[in-house]
């Protein structure tokens, strides 16, 4: 991924500003309204050279955070289903993740290269790292759930077992920013959509693991075991839900990318299926395994989905002018009504 994409691609009209001066020294007069306009309506900003493994990177490093996160909380009860669940499908989200993220790099060896300086100012920079310091913890507490049981008596398979709780503990503690360090990539650029809902993507992303977490367990853990999914469900799910329904009503123009096109549709279809998943895990998924699995598939593919049209919608505010021109305008305006205020 790349912090540039949405740069600027053209300058924008203005009108002139001529400046008179008269016996003491000069000042400025604004003739006319600038008129902002891209040239010949062609975009203003690059869009975004990312395929569709930059919305699946952004799913799947949710899904690990937010397993990492229930995985711990089931080891500290006693639940060993889900704790096993969670360790192991955390840690195949994060390969799945690494993988998406060096493949969209288009060469392996870039991913070490960013691991040669550490920007606190980048937020790739700062992402990589967290990304390294889950990582380790991640991959211990994995490694000791597929441990053999005939290897378990043996001294390395003690070490591991006893190691495996503060290895997940230690994914735990780096699993929220991980969670949120995406939308604050995204939210940086110079992308319309994006930029401008920047206090908002991070608690999206954040609810939207959880709730893909969450479905992952309802759907590997038996119900009498899967309780703080369930309720992990229901805390993501509405904290998702609201948070897509503040971006897409704040004022201006903006906020039409995230209900409109390709966006829209992804992005309806998520609050569906988080909605409907959401409202199994409160009721029937407590005492049905199929309510069960059938509400995590549907919180699954809502956090998915979410993803995929938040992605959508940054890249339809690149392609069309307005998006750019009408905040331009309507910040000229605030800044003159400003100007004539007494």
């Amino acid at each position: 991924m790349s912090e540039d994409d949405g740069s600027p691609r053209g300058d924008a009209g203005t009108g002139g500003v001529h400046a008179h001066t008269s016996g003491s020294g000069a000042r400025e007069t604004r003739d006319e309204r600038p008129e902002f306009r891209s040239y010949y309506g062609r975009p203003v900003l690059k869009p975004p050279v990312w395929k569709w493994e930059v919305p699946a990177y952004l799913f799947t490093g949710g899904l690990s955070a937010g397993s990492a996160l229930l995985a711990a909380g089931a080891d500290l009860t006693g639940r060993p289903a889900l704790r096993r669940a969670g360790r192991l499908g955390g840690f195949g989200a994060l390969l799945a993740s690494t993988g998406l993220l060096i493949a969209d790099l288009g060469r392996p060896e870039r991913f070490h290269h960013m691991l040669r300086v550490a920007k606190p100012s980048s937020p790739m920079s700062v992402g990589t790292w967290i990304l390294v310091a889950y990582g380790p913890g991640s991959g211990l507490a994995a490694a000791a759930e597929m441990l053999p049981a005939s290897l378990r008596a043996s001294l390395p398979g003690r070490l591991l077992s006893r190691a495996a709780r503060p290895a997940g503990l230690s994914a735990a503690a780096f699993a929220p920013p991980l969670a949120a360090y995406t939308a604050v990539l995204l939210s940086q650029s110079a992308v319309p959509a994006w930029h401008d809902a920047r206090r908002h993507l991070p608690f999206l992303f954040t609810g939207s693991a959880a709730a893909a977490a969450a479905g992952l367990g309802m759907l590997t853990v038996p119900p009498a075991e899967a309780g703080p999914a369930r309720r992990l469900g229901a805390i993501g799910a509405a904290a998702e839900v609201v948070t897509a329904r503040l971006v897409e009503h704040r004022p201006g123009l903006v906020p039409r990318a995230y209900t409109t096109g390709r966006a829209g549709r992804l992005r309806r279809a998520s609050e569906c299926l988080t909605l409907a998943g959401a409202l199994a895990t409160v009721s029937v998924a407590r005492r049905s395994r199929p309510a069960a699995a059938a509400a995590g598939l549907a919180l699954l593919a809502g956090s998915a989905l979410q993803r995929f049209g938040t992605f959508e919608a940054g890249v339809a505010s690149t392609k069309d002018p307005a998006y750019v021109v009408v905040p331009q305008r309507a910040r000229l305006d605030a800044a003159d009504a400003g100007r004539e205020a007494p």
